[in-house]
């Protein structure tokens, strides 16, 4: 579940904000400074929603400290502030912010923001892990791994490699020889009866996703998203 940290020096807007936010489903802890922010372990939030106009630290300087740690470097940052002048906007999307709403604000725009930046930091996310996906069926190319949902598929080499071929090319018919010639081309002499065997296997164990992997009669495979 995506974690949001809400720092503002109002605590009733924060409690507003943490209401909503979990009744969306999130998780949100409050902190009414940069300085309580500071002492909360900040690698476990997907998000933060900063005011700017706080005590000693400024939002504008505790984005800027989170944008120097290597590991919150990619975490989306949106600006809830009073101070929305071009200037301002300026300040905050030159430090890294990924949005900023003007105070005073809808909290139904404030939800439809948060959403918009967690669906960029998942396809940011996906894009520099290599990630295929379709729906909950998910693979990871650099680590050769399929999940459906959280579960880990115990697939094998040749699987994962025709599975991995026709998602990154969805709609795409590829011939017995193509996949041949793809999956198994450090081998001399493969039947052709061996691909059905491995496709067959293959739409077992990836579940009901299985029926995506469609037969072209004297054409060959592909994956047809519904």
């Amino acid at each position: 579940m995506n974690r949001i940290l809400v720092v503002d020096d109002e605590e009733d807007l924060c409690e507003i904000l943490k209401f909503n936010l979990e009744a969306e489903g999130y998780e949100v802890d409050t902190a009414n400074s940069a300085e309580e922010a500071m002492a909360l372990d900040l690698t476990k939030y997907q998000l933060f929603l900063l005011d700017v106009m706080m005590g000693e630290i400024s939002g504008f300087k505790f984005a800027s400290m989170i944008r120097k740690n290597e590991r919150l470097c990619q975490t989306p940052i949106i600006f809830l502030t009073a101070k929305d002048t071009e200037n301002d906007r300026l300040t905050g999307f030159n430090i890294g912010a990924d949005d900023y709403i003007s105070k005073p604000f809808s909290l139904r725009e404030v939800i439809a923001r948060v959403k918009v930046a967690f669906r960029r930091s998942v396809k940011a996310e996906e894009a520099q892990q290599d990630i295929l996906r379709y729906n909950n069926l998910r693979i990871i190319l650099s680590q050769k791994k399929v999940f459906l949902g959280d579960s880990e598929l115990a697939l094998t080499k040749k699987e994962f490699e025709i599975l991995s071929l026709l998602l990154a090319h969805p709609g795409q018919v590829f011939s017995r020889e193509e996949i041949l010639s793809k999956v198994w081309s450090d081998e001399v002499y493969v039947l052709d009866r061996t691909i059905d065997v491995n496709i067959t296997r293959l739409r077992k164990k990836i579940g009901d996703y299985g029926k995506y992997v469609v037969t072209r009669l004297g054409y060959g495979y592909c994956f047809e998203p519904a």
